[in-house]
């Protein structure tokens, strides 16, 4: 069987693989590759400037060349290093040795091959790359979804802003406040946490098989190999690896900085994941309507139906996500002594669980895309929810020192049905000013909203 959309056992190569094709180039085993590449060549160019005498610096035709690997690693490239690792079953030294396949003809880069990989150990090379991945994908793909999904909910905020809600606490009818309001609360939970997602520094290390550079010294003992190290580390690209400089590891970079992007990304989830249920529970109550597409079916059966697909999809994709990103964080920063091979096959994995959560912000904008306000709706909840005043006019009760205000509202509103001329009657008949008796007279459940409406155009 060969492997296609339909053949592929993972959904986000089969049937989603169209949504995430920008992910794609740079989390896959190609995008691996590609970023090993890039460190080597990096590596190896910034050696030849490191003042040795054995290895002189490259000339500027040498330089683009070997930028040009980087700049055009394509597909063939990635299948000629498995073709290598084949014989190496070494994913890493097939990656050293396909470098040095290219210095083939080359007597310059030829003079120089043994510095390819120089005083480095696979996860010196490893470890950046996952960091450069992490780097694309945070800022290409992952943060442009989430920030799209934001701009979608802030643009619904600020159109919303003065339209009144029946809020629900504990499911029952309390306090309104506007659409826009209840909207907004989402965006200013997401802004916090879009914020951490993009601090949180990608750390590199290149220190040698246990941090120390002990193969660096053995070669030249005086030579301040950190200092180069945090060089290239840090230097932007393409030159350098853009990245923070990690002066302490064991083999590995402990992955610690992963932990906090991948539970920062997860705790962006779980706001969604609120969201995805809140929204879904206004269109089964009929606040929201959702614009018809020909063609589409709702059930097989029933057909009046038109399902909240959209976020039903994010809430599931959300869900497998965070499971994926929470055992990363859980188990990435824990390794046996100076190194244990239990994180290698795990970080394979950092492309699936981003890949959920980007396939749901995609299915989170379809769906706020699709929302049409049902003002009747709202209205009519409002209209039949005139319990809800008890709150203002036992306060303004209070104001005015009426002894047990609260406990006569309760008397009057707690589990019964509540008109609006009971109300008013109890309000003629209180003891307060009659301008405050007017204020109260004219106010209704939809009016009720405090400052809801200039919250939510803030936002």
């Amino acid at each position: 069987m060969s492997l296609s959309s339909i053949t592929a056992i993972s959904p986000l190569d089969g049937r989603y693989a169209a949504k995430l094709a920008p992910l794609r180039p740079l989390m896959s085993e190609q995008g691996y590759m590609h970023r090993r590449v890039q460190v080597e060549v990096a590596w190896f160019i910034m050696l030849s400037d490191a003042g040795f005498a054995e290895f002189k610096p490259l000339t500027p035709g040498a330089r683009t060349y070997l930028l040009g690997l980087v700049k055009n690693f394509s597909e063939a490239d990635a299948a000629a290093i498995k073709q290598i690792e084949k014989t190496t079953n070494h994913d890493v030294k097939a990656v050293e040795y396909w470098i040095k396949s290219k210095f083939e003809a080359r007597p310059e880069l030829e003079h120089a091959a043994e510095f390819v990989h120089f005083a480095c150990t696979s996860e010196d090379i490893n470890n950046t790359s996952h960091a450069l991945q992490l780097k694309g994908a945070r800022d290409q793909v992952l943060l442009p979804a989430l920030d799209a999904v934001v701009t979608k909910l802030r643009e619904l905020a600020h159109a919303y802003a003065e339209v009144p809600l029946l809020s629900r606490t504990h499911g029952q009818a309390a306090s309104p406040t506007t659409v826009g309001k209840e909207i907004g609360n989402v965006v200013v939970r997401l802004a916090v946490a879009r914020e951490k997602i993009a601090a949180v520094k990608l750390l590199g290390k290149m220190n040698g098989a246990v941090g120390n550079y002990n193969a660096h010294l053995a070669a030249w003992p005086d030579f301040d190999w950190e200092a180069f190290s945090k060089k290239v580390v840090e230097t932007p690209e393409p030159l350098g690896l853009g990245l923070a400089f990690q002066p302490y590891s064991v083999q590995i970079e402990q992955h610690d900085y992963m932990a906090e992007l991948f539970d920062a990304v997860a705790r962006t989830n779980t706001i969604l994941i609120d969201w995805a249920r809140d929204v879904w529970g206004y269109v089964s109550l009929g606040y929201f309507t959702q614009r018809l597409k020909d063609g589409e079916i709702g059930s097989s059966t029933m057909p009046h139906k038109v399902n909240p697909i959209d976020f039903e999809n994010a809430e599931g994709n959300l869900g497998l996500a965070n499971a994926i990103l929470r055992h990363l964080s859980e188990k990435l920063p824990i390794s046996r002594w100076q190194r244990d091979l239990t994180d290698s096959t795990v970080l394979r994995n950092m492309g699936v669980a981003l890949g959920h959560a980007v396939l749901a912000y995609h299915a989170l904008l379809a769906g706020l895309n699709k929302l049409e306000l049902n003002a009747e709706a709202l209205a009519t909840d409002l209209d039949g929810s005139w319990e809800v005043l008890a709150e203002p006019i036992q306060t303004v009760m209070r104001r005015f020192g009426v002894q047990g205000a609260y406990e006569q509202l309760k008397e009057v509103t707690r589990g019964k049905t509540v008109t609006a001329q009971a109300l008013h009657g109890l309000i003629r008949s209180l003891p307060i000013p009659d301008a405050e008796k007017d204020r109260l007279l004219a106010l209704t459940p939809a009016s009720y909203v405090g400052k809801a409406a200039e919250l939510a155009r803030r936002v």
